[in-house]
């Protein structure tokens, strides 16, 4: 019995919408019952095994298993009538006639319509590292990168200038050569003119026929205000020139931010930790800040503050990259016990504490009262 006499799907005895699970299952389970050594000098078995197989390598690729849903054994017929397919008065010359009509011109077809098309040039990446102040403003500033650009001896035709191209003989132009593997005929890109169709006279001595060269660039590069980490700024083009006169690719530049010795940054805003002594905590006060606008701002300190308090001043933060606007400064207060006092600060300090009520402290009263009530007094 052979492939031709018999549908695949009834020769591993599955049902047409099986998976690819029980389309292997099956097959093993035919295969251990027909296989030439489990059955030898059997001519049927061995020609139930080689039809399941044949079977098998159509079902199990989603692509081939499409082409005989479709088609049936016309699919894979080789020229009309006396081939594995055998099913006569089929129209496709070959396997990739069919991909062609199912999948598209990717699949198969034939003239120039097959040809590779120009491979466009590769993307680059440049990490680039600006201060904190630049981030805040925005900067002009030239980088130089090392990419592949358009050859200027040949303008990128990758031949020596004075000849030309001509249609490659191993394809005829086609750009893709067919050869025949078992069942099936496959089909790939021409080795001789890498699936173009055409082929150099003359490759051009300064790029070898690439089309590019090596060569440094400087360019000029726009940071907008308010960039951070990651930020990533596209130079459409500024890429690697594709091969052959294929278009180039971009460049891509990636900011990195430097830390910065007073300000740290989340988004827009700008934090920073500021001490102050624990009179002008208790006291209240006042404090100036440099910004990075140029800008001092004053930060209003309330009477009675506590250690990691903060306080926010409105629109004195980071530019919103690509908006209007700015975010915020946030002042994380320190209060700072001092370590050295003179005798008479010593005194005050004595005569201040001879005066405690213990309201003074409300957070300090509040939990000597439960260690009171925990303990039972």
């Amino acid at each position: 019995m052979s492939a031709t006499e018999v549908d695949f799907y009834e020769l591993l005895g599955i049902s047409r919408d099986a998976d690819g699970a029980t389309i292997k299952s099956a097959y093993r389970k035919m295969a251990m019952k027909y296989h030439p050594d489990r059955n030898p000098g059997d001519a049927d078995a061995e020609a139930q095994f080689k039809a399941c197989s044949a079977a098998y390598e159509v079902l199990k690729d989603p692509q081939k298993r499409a082409a005989y849903d479709r088609y049936g054994h016309a699919a894979f017929q080789q020229g009309g009538g006396g081939g594995p397919g055998g099913m006569g008065g089929a129209d496709f010359a070959d396997i990739g006639d069919i991909f062609e009509t199912i999948f598209g011109s990717a699949f198969g077809g034939g003239g120039g319509a097959g040809r590779a098309r120009p491979r466009r040039g590769a993307d680059l990446r440049f990490d680039m590292q600006v201060s904190l102040e630049d981030a805040f403003h925005g900067k002009s500033t030239e980088i130089t990168v090392e990419v592949a650009a358009t050859c200027d001896t040949c303008e990128g035709s990758g031949a020596e200038p004075g000849t030309g191209k001509r249609r490659c003989e191993l394809c005829h132009g086609h750009g893709k050569v067919r050869a025949q593997q078992g069942l099936f005929v496959i089909e790939r890109p021409c080795p001789t003119c890498s699936g173009r169709g055409e082929v150099l006279e003359q490759a051009c001595s300064s790029c070898r026929g690439e089309g590019r060269v090596d060569q440094e660039q400087v360019l000029e590069v726009e940071i907008p205000p308010g960039v951070d980490n990651g930020t990533r700024i596209r130079l459409s083009g500024k890429g690697e020139a594709g091969p052959m006169g294929a278009p180039a690719g971009d460049l891509y530049i990636f900011v990195h931010v430097k830390e910065h010795p007073v300000f740290a940054r989340e988004g827009t805003s700008l934090f920073t930790r500021v001490p102050v002594s624990f009179t002008a905590a208790a006291l209240g006060d006042t404090i100036e800040i440099p910004g990075l606008d140029g800008e001092t701002h004053s930060i209003d300190i309330p009477a009675g503050i506590q250690s990691g308090k903060q306080l926010r001043k409105r629109g004195a933060g980071m530019p919103v990259l690509q908006g209007r606007g700015r975010g915020d400064l946030v002042v994380e207060v320190m209060v700072e016990t001092p370590t050295k006092l003179t005798a008479r600060q010593k005194e005050l300090l004595r005569e201040f504490r001879e005066t405690e009520t213990g309201e003074e402290c409300p957070e300090s009263r509040g939990f000597f009262d439960k260690l009171k009530d925990a303990f039972g007094g």
